[in-house]
């Protein structure tokens, strides 16, 4: 199978493709970010590394079976500013479509955050008039609209994090509940709650326990033993905080790879603050493997 990813990142498609044992001939990533590509090529080192995807007409490639890709979703975010398709980085969609319509691939799989129903059914209506055979139902004015599928990672791993999956690849159904809690996924201490927060690419950031903790909805645990209370800058420097006779901790990026049921270890080629920003941007690998595999049972 001929793969092109766009939005690659750290090649989290390539993982669920190795996973079901899907063979890749050639897998090419479109990706900008060094410490994504250095994740990637450091796992995958037969990965074609292509470029920014606003280069798309001077790619020469062969034809994919299946093109794949999660555009930047900030501008689309309901918990984001909502400048939507004005928001330069969700344009970059327009490039999927574009690359889309013209290789036309056998399989295709887009991947964003929940939005606006104007944005949600302007994608859909795009994608349904590439892929008729397909669409799932009208709108109004009688365009086809290939409705996305809604999965909550929670499903398969110890975070909830729901998303929408736009593919052709039929038959996706919501995956089964693995059971698997936060306190499955831990190194050490205790879980505060069954499920994390969903990880995002600001993560690694500190602040103040409470802010860190409630405000920014960033997952933090109970640590085993005690430290003496640390300040504020303390706090973002050794992740760890005395509050209430119990010492807290950010989730370790280990244990952020879990949650996006990527391998261990598999972005420990880059510091820290980036491994945790690869993860927040990536995608859960197991949802991924969920709906690739319907091309597998074809």
């Amino acid at each position: 199978m001929i793969v092109l990813s766009c939005f690659d990142g750290m090649s989290c498609g390539q993982i669920a493709l190795n996973r079901l044992g899907i063979r890749v001939d050639k897998y090419y990533a479109s990706e900008i970010d060094k410490y994504a590509i250095k994740v990637t090529q450091s796992n995958y080192p037969d990965t074609i590394q292509l470029g920014s995807i606003t280069e798309w007409r001077e790619w020469n490639i062969e034809r994919p079976d299946i093109i794949i890709g999660g555009s930047p979703c900030q501008g689309f975010s309901i918990a984001g500013n909502r400048l939507e398709f004005d928001d330069p980085r969700s344009k970059l969609f327009l490039d999927y479509y574009e690359i889309l319509k013209k290789y036309k691939p056998k399989y295709f799989l887009l991947e964003n955050v929940r939005m606006s129903e104007t944005c949600e059914n302007k994608i859909s209506s795009m994608l349904g008039e590439l892929y008729p055979e397909v669409v799932t139902q009208y709108d109004l004015l009688g365009k086809h609209l290939l409705e996305p599928i809604v999965i909550n990672s929670a499903l398969v791993s110890a975070q909830n994090r729901v998303r929408l999956y736009w593919t052709n690849i039929q038959g996706i159904k919501q995956p089964e509940d693995k059971g698997i809690l936060l306190k499955d996924i831990l190194e050490s201490g205790e879980a505060d709650r069954e499920k994390s927060y969903c990880i995002d690419a600001n993560y690694f950031k500190g602040g103040n326990m409470e802010n860190y903790k409630e405000k920014a909805r960033r997952q933090i645990v109970n640590t085993d033993g005690k430290t003496p209370a640390l300040s504020s800058s303390a706090w973002e420097h050794n992740n760890t905080l005395l509050k209430g006779g119990l010492t807290w901790r950010k989730l370790t990026p280990l244990e952020c790879e879990r949650l996006q049921t990527v391998p261990d270890n598999y972005t420990n080629h880059v510091s820290n603050s980036q491994r945790y920003r690869q993860l927040g941007n990536g995608w859960t690998v197991d949802v991924i493997c969920h709906i690739l595999k319907g091309i597998k049972d074809v």
